[in-house]
This record gives structure tokens, sequence and C-alpha cells, in this order.
């Protein structure tokens, strides 16, 4: 029982010291290098989203394209030539 005790109270100690170092306050260079990651990480998920609904974009009108030929042609045939 002893042991337990002893695991227990260890265990919490432990995780009472890893609270305060992420509790501790950021100085402001820290503040803004971390502002500056944040903003970073903003404008690279902005630039992948916008580059992937380019794609969406092109492949739609590529699509859109096909279907007018197609369309076109089948008039063609039905006209007679």
């Amino acid at each position: 029982m002893k042991k337990f005790a002893a695991l227990a109270l260890l265990a919490l100690l432990s995780l009472a010291w890893s609270v305060p170092g992420s509790a501790q306050r950021m100085t402001p260079e820290e503040n803004a290098r971390q502002s500056r990651k944040a903003a970073k990480k903003q404008q690279k998920m902005l630039k992948k989203a916008n580059k992937k609904q380019r794609k969406a974009q092109r492949k739609f009108e590529k699509a859109q394209r096909k279907a007018n030929r197609k369309a076109n042609k089948d008039l063609q045939k039905r006209r007679g030539g």
C-alpha cells in the first residue's frame, strides 16, 4: 500500500511540475515569434486551399468544354452531317 501511495504521489508531483512550465508568462519576443509562426502557417494553409480550389475549377471547366464538344457532335449527327 505504501508503494502505491508513493507511486501516486510521484505521478501527481510530476504532473504538477509540468503544468507551470506551460503556464509561465511569455516574453514579448516569444509572443511575436509565435504570432509570426501562426501567421505563416495560416498563409500556407490559405495558399494550399486556393491552389486546390483553382485545380477544381480548371477540372470543372475542362469537363464543361468536353460536354459541349460532345453535345455539338451529337447535334451535328442528328442534323445529318
